[in-house]
């Protein structure tokens, strides 16, 4: 694994973020029968916010992104999205460590949603997050803060 770091997002990373998304949700997505390779762009770009979003970098090079967004009594962790060659590889959860130990540290609760049936699932699990509802396509999952 290469050396990762994160940095703030700037506006001229919503391309290159969509792209990613739209690589990183396909097989979900088709699963789901839910696949459209315009919108799952497009949501993207609507809901991108670089002042909320964080790069993630390997190796100096583009490789994912993650964003925390306040909502109410909780941040939504949203648009986490690695580079499928680098899934595995411990990237992944040294981002969420990361991020989990900032929100512990505010004593803020986390959710997020994932969509059903996929392997980011257990990744949400181990690190501590336990499923509040489901719906057709997406399980909503909640982290309470650590003490």
């Amino acid at each position: 694994m290469g050396k990762w770091e994160m940095r703030p997002a700037s506006s001229a990373d919503v391309e290159a973020v969509a792209e990613l998304r739209a690589v990183v949700l396909r097989a979900d997505l088709e699963r789901l029968g839910r696949y459209d390779p315009r919108r799952v762009r497009q949501r993207l770009r609507d809901g991108f916010d670089a002042d909320r979003t964080r790069v993630i970098e390997v190796d100096g090079a583009f490789a994912g992104c993650v964003a925390l967004r306040p909502d109410g009594d909780a941040l939504w962790l949203e648009h986490f999205y690695l580079a499928p060659a680098l899934q595995g590889a411990g990237i992944g959860s040294g981002v969420l460590r990361e991020l989990l130990a900032e929100c512990d540290r505010d004593g803020s609760r986390v959710r997020l949603n994932v969509l059903r049936g996929s392997a980011a699932r257990r990744l949400y699990e181990r690190h501590g997050f336990t499923v509040e509802s489901e719906d057709p396509v997406d399980v909503f999952m909640v982290r309470l803060p650590s003490a």
